[in-house]
C-alpha cells in the first residue's frame, strides 16, 4: 500500500502535550496538535504564526489550491497554546514551528520526528491531515454528510476521493473479505 496514513487523533494528542509540557520539543508538540486539528497541509501549517494560533480564528490562502480558508482555532490549539504565553519569547509575527536551533521545520524532520514518536513507514507529515479527516468522519457518526464537508475541507472533487484518501474504501474491501 502506497501513500500516509492516519494517527489516532487522542494518540497523537497525548504524544504532542507530552512534548510541550515536559519541553522536550513544544513546538514540535504544537505542530502536532495544530497538523491534526486544522487538517491543513505541511506547506501552509508551516507558515502560521503564534499571532494566528492566539485568536479564535485565522485566514490562510493555501499555497496548493490558492483558496482562501478561515480556520476556527480549536480547544485543543488553545490548551496547548497556553504553554506558549511569554509573549516576548514568542511574540505574534514569529513563526510557531521551530525547531530547538531556532529553524522552521522541514518537511524532512517532520516526518522523520513523526516516525520517531509513532512508529510507522507509512507515518508522515500528511499523517496529521488524514487524523484531522478520520476525527471529523467519526465523530459524524461515519456518515455521508461528514465526507461530503471532509470533501470540501479538502478540496477533493468528489466524497469517493475522500474516502480513498482516508484509506476507508480499502477497509471496505478488506471487510469484504473477513465476512467470507
Amino acid at each position: 500500500m502506497k501513500g500516509s496514513t492516519y494517527i489516532k487523533f487522542e494518540e497523537a494528542r497525548l504524544k504532542a502535550m507530552q512534548l510541550i509540557r515536559t519541553g522536550d520539543k513544544p513546538s514540535f508538540g504544537l505542530l502536532i496538535i495544530t497538523g491534526i486539528s486544522t487538517g491543513l497541509r505541511y506547506s501552509d501549517l508551516i507558515e502560521l504564526t503564534y499571532g494566528e494560533l492566539r485568536g479564535d480564528s485565522f485566514t490562510i490562502t493555501e499555497k496548493k489550491t490558492g483558496k482562501e480558508r478561515k480556520i476556527i482555532v480549536s480547544d485543543h490549539i488553545k490548551v496547548a497554546m497556553e504553554y506558549f504565553k511569554d509573549d516576548f519569547k514568542y511574540p505574534d509575527n514569529y513563526k510557531a514551528f521551530r525547531s530547538q536551533k531556532g529553524s522552521v521545520y522541514s518537511n524532512k524532520s517532520v516526518n522523520r520526528l513523526l516516525q520517531e514518536y509513532f512508529k510507522g513507514d507509512r507515518i508522515s507529515s500528511h499523517s496529521l491531515r488524514k487524523s484531522f479527516g478520520r476525527r471529523v468522519y467519526n465523530a459524524n457518526g461515519q456518515s455521508e454528510a461528514a465526507l461530503m464537508k471532509l470533501s470540501e475541507i479538502f478540496a477533493h472533487r468528489d466524497i469517493a476521493t475522500t474516502r480513498k484518501y482516508l484509506g476507508l474504501r480499502q477497509e471496505e474491501l478488506d471487510a469484504v473479505y473477513l465476512n467470507l
